[in-house]
C-alpha cells in the first residue's frame, strides 16, 4: 500500500466509532428522514448535478485538507463526468477517488465502471495514479479483493455517488441480497440477478456514514422506483435505494413525476 493509500485508510482503525455512526437519524416509519430533492429541468440537469458534486468537494477542501469521492457506474453519470472533466476544477488535485461497486470484469472491459470513469473523467483530468483507487473485482479471490478495498476506504467518504436501478438497487445492492444485512464489512462480493452477476459492492455502513450521499436519476423509466425509494414504507430489503433516502436526490421532472410530495428545489 502506498503512502497516499495509508493516509486515506488510517482512520479505518476507529471501527467502533464508525459502527456507532451507522445509527442514522430515524423518521417515524423507521427509515432515515428524507434528504434534499432537487428537480432540475432536463437542459440544466447535467450542469446542476456536476456543480453540486464539485461544490461539495470544494467545501471539504476549503481549509487545505483532502476529500474523497466514490464514483458510480452506469450511463446516468457519464455526461456529468464529462462536464467535470471539461471544467477541470483545481479541487481534484486534493481528491482521492474510489468506487461504490464494480463488475467482476477486467478494467478494460466495455462494462467496467473503472473504464467508463477513466475515459470520461479520470484520464481527462490527469489525476495522479495514487489518487485513483480501483476496485480490483477482476482478482481471482474476490473475498480477498473485497477485504483489501475495505481496508483502503476512508472511514467516511466525503461524497458517495449513487444511481438507482428500476428494481430498486443501488451500487450493487439488489433486493433480497444478503449484503443488505451487513453491519461490519464495508465491501463484499455479491452474486446479483444482473449481467454479469458477480460483483464487488459497498455495504449499508458506507452509505450510513458518508458526509454527502448524492443520487442521480433522470427519465420517466425511473419515476416509479424513485417514488418507492423516497416515499414508500421503509423496506430496504425490497428497495435498497431507500438506504440513500437521507441524501441529495438530483432528478429531472420525468424522474420526479410520480412523487406525491415533490418538494423539489429549483435549479440556481
Amino acid at each position: 500500500m502506498s503512502e497516499s493509500d495509508r493516509g486515506m485508510a488510517r482512520e479505518n482503525e476507529d471501527r467502533p466509532a464508525e459502527r456507532a455512526a451507522t445509527a442514522a437519524v430515524r423518521g417515524r416509519s423507521g427509515g432515515p428522514l428524507p434528504g434534499s430533492i432537487r428537480i432540475v429541468p432536463g437542459e440544466d440537469w447535467v450542469a446542476a448535478a456536476a456543480t453540486d458534486l464539485q461544490d461539495m468537494l470544494a467545501e471539504a477542501t476549503a481549509a487545505g485538507g483532502e476529500a474523497s469521492i466514490a464514483l458510480s457506474g452506469g450511463s446516468t453519470p457519464e455526461p456529468v463526468y464529462r462536464w467535470l472533466a471539461r471544467a477541470r476544477a483545481p479541487v481534484w488535485e486534493r481528491v482521492h477517488v474510489y468506487f461504490g461497486d464494480e463488475r467482476c470484469v477486467s478494467p478494460g472491459a466495455p462494462n467496467s465502471n473503472y473504464r467508463m470513469a477513466s475515459e470520461t473523467l479520470l484520464d481527462p483530468l490527469g489525476l495522479a495514479a495514487g489518487r485513483v483507487h480501483r476496485m480490483e473485482a477482476d482478482r481471482p479471490d474476490r473475498q480477498a479483493a473485497a477485504d483489501a478495498y475495505d481496508a483502503l476506504l476512508p472511514a467516511r467518504l466525503t461524497v458517495l455517488m449513487l444511481g438507482i436501478g428500476r428494481e430498486g438497487h443501488t451500487a450493487s445492492l439488489f433486493p433480497g441480497s444478503p449484503a443488505l444485512a451487513e453491519r461490519d464489512r464495508r465491501v463484499v462480493p455479491v452474486h446479483t440477478p444482473a449481467s454479469p452477476p458477480d460483483r464487488l459492492t459497498i455495504t449499508p455502513p458506507v452509505l450510513a456514514v458518508a458526509a454527502h450521499v448524492v443520487v442521480l436519476a433522470r427519465g420517466e423509466r425511473k419515476a416509479e422506483v424513485v417514488a418507492r425509494a423516497l416515499e414508500a414504507p421503509w423496506a430496504p430489503e425490497v428497495c435498497p435505494a431507500q438506504l440513500a433516502r437521507r441524501g441529495t436526490w438530483i432528478l429531472d421532472p420525468a424522474a420526479a413525476s410520480r412523487l406525491a410530495r415533490p418538494g423539489g428545489e429549483p435549479a440556481p
